[in-house]
């Protein structure tokens, strides 16, 4: 079954971020995962929530989501991503 990681995130330090945005490709792509929806704005239709940008990107399986959420070599980037960015994470597994 696959899964998905949802990233709704507004970017604080863009000069900072940048490092991310430049390596975090290759880890995801190490992990057998996709872009599905990359740093767009969307558009708001219903209720509270104001995501500025939203990225989703899929796996062919949780494992994998949680391989590329616990390597240890991508560690140090998450903290780039956390230290220029205000950011909510949530997995979520997709449909049979």
């Amino acid at each position: 079954m696959k899964a998905y990681l949802v990233l709704d995130l507004s970017v604080n330090d863009f000069g900072g971020f940048r490092k991310y945005i430049a390596e975090i490709p290759a880890f995801i792509a190490k992990h057998s995962g996709k872009y599905i929806v990359q740093g767009v704005q969307p558009t708001i239709i219903e209720g509270d929530w104001k995501p500025e940008r939203l990225v989703i990107i899929e796996f062919p399986e949780r494992e994998k989501a949680e391989a590329f959420l616990g390597d240890p070599r991508i560690q140090d980037l998450f903290k780039v991503r956390h230290a220029t960015t205000t950011s909510k994470l949530v997995l979520a597994d997709g449909c049979t």
